[in-house]
């Protein structure tokens, strides 16, 4: 068995105040001095740090909401002089998808590197719009020995990016036929270009130093080629260059050291992949595919042509279908392009990587049920050097998070550790549905309940359906 994949991770405190969620407000002037105050048995020691914090406050932003939200103190407090208030600086991160539960709980995964945890639970729909409708099948989790990253079954999160051959070939005991490049990675995810709605600092030195920790893949602009500070022996193997139509062409002599390309969908984009495999035949060439309006159809017509290996499709920010007036979710696209690759005998030719929307480890693993074998994200790792997502990003004004002054320790740090967070929240699912190998999971919607499937089937005789 080949040696257990571990990121090396440490605690990378915020540079920021912290924008909590709940505050504690609290009327004095009734005060009984109770001996044994309900602020003195607050089990996050939130009471006893708040001294020190208002004593050492240097701005009006840095406001006291560390506040957990366990309920405890406002509950026992003998005279109800305790209040929970909710941060109104919360309530205004991100949007409607990249909601302020989602950056909080990324901003937290990226200082600490572990699996969060509310004190305040959960008290949201079981349904909602988006992957909200779908759930994961946790049926295994009883099962001592697959309990996690605490079990003691190894449990393999690695996928593969290449053409995978139908079957093998052997002359005389050796195995002939194709010889495709194959990259295993550790994982089923690969950073994506940044984000072209975000005003942001150059953040591909940070990027590429952390794919190269987490032995993953960092997409990078060859418009945006050199890189500061790159190792090229070390750094090139975990570089995949998209090769920007308007940029000047790579050396060949770097394009030899890495092993994954990417170009733009387009005319000519079968015969621009047919061009690069044979001036480079070790490189795994992937097209990407805006998932507009036709973006499915698309998909499926470049996967029945020769020589393509790797599509990867794209869809907004929110995980919605590009420009479309009443648009679908990417999930639902997902299924779309893989159940067609199944009925066209290309699935395992096929790599399908999947971007967009994917804001959570658990919309990871979902993407891959849903059929895609790996995905790519960029806006979780830019929140996790504590961008809040603001509506109106513009280089112009001042940034809250401040980040143009980002330093490559902090933003690797960051970025790692959220790595390191989703790679165990991946092993926290598949053992708690039983499943040993990233790969098998791929397509496998037994392992999930659809809210649309199970409506339709309770009650689409009675209301109609609304597929």
């Amino acid at each position: 068995m080949p040696e257990k994949y571990h990121i090396k991770t440490e605690p990378v405190p915020p540079r920021r105040p912290r924008i909590g969620k709940f505050g504690v407000v609290d009327w004095r002037e009734d005060c009984a001095r109770c001996h044994n105050c309900v602020k003195k048995v607050c089990v996050y020691n939130r009471y006893r740090d708040e001294a020190e914090y208002i004593r050492s406050l240097k701005s009006v932003d840095a406001l006291y909401f560390d506040c957990m939200g366990c309920f405890s103190c406002i509950q026992n407090c003998t005279k109800g002089l305790l209040g929970l208030s909710v941060n109104p600086v919360f309530e205004g991160l991100g949007n409607s998808y990249w909601t302020p539960q989602i950056i909080q709980t990324t901003w937290m995964q990226a200082e600490t590197a572990k699996i969060p945890v509310s004190g305040a639970g959960y008290k949201g729909p079981h349904a909602g719009p988006g992957f909200d409708s779908m759930w994961t099948d946790m049926s295994e989790i009883v099962r001592p020995t697959r309990d996690g990253i605490h079990g003691r079954e190894y449990i393999s999160t690695a996928v593969d990016i290449g053409r995978k051959p139908s079957h093998l070939s052997f002359d005389d005991g050796q195995l002939v036929g194709d010889d495709s490049p194959l990259i295993c990675l550790q994982m089923p995810l690969i950073f994506d270009l940044p984000s072209p709605v975000h005003a942001l600092p150059d953040l591909e030195p940070v990027l590429v130093e952390t794919a190269a920790r987490t032995d993953l893949i960092a997409l990078v602009d060859s418009a945006r080629w050199p890189v500061d500070g790159i190792d090229l022996e070390r750094h090139l193997p975990h570089v995949g260059f998209y090769l920007n139509p308007s940029a000047p062409e790579l050396p060949g002599e770097l394009l030899s050291q890495t092993r994954f390309v990417e170009i733009p969908d387009g005319e000519d984009a079968i015969a621009r992949v047919q061009e690069i495999k044979q001036q480079h035949p070790h490189l795994v060439v992937a097209i990407r595919v805006a998932l507009d309006g036709q973006g499915v159809k698309r998909a499926i017509e470049l996967s029945s042509c020769d020589g393509i290996e790797v599509i990867h499709t794209a869809a907004d920010l929110n995980g919605n279908e590009i420009g479309a007036k009443d648009p679908r979710f990417i999930k639902d696209m997902i299924r779309d392009i893989h159940t067609a690759l199944i009925d066209n005998g290309k699935r395992d030719e096929i790599t399908l990587i999947c971007g967009g929307g994917i804001a959570l480890p658990e919309h990871m693993a979902k993407a891959v049920i849903c059929g895609a074998d790996l995905i790519s994200v960029n806006l979780p790792l830019l929140i996790a050097m504590e961008c809040r997502l603001c509506s109106s990003c513009d280089k112009s004004m001042t940034c809250p998070a401040e980040l143009e002054d980002i330093d490559l320790t902090y933003g690797v740090g960051r970025t790692t550790n959220l790595v390191a967070a989703w790679h165990d929240q991946l092993i926290e699912l598949m053992g708690a549905m039983g499943m040993r190998e990233a790969r098998r999971l791929r397509g496998d919607v037994g392992r999930a309940m659809f809210f649309e499937d199970l409506e339709e089937e309770s009650f689409g005789t009675l209301f109609g359906t609304r597929k």
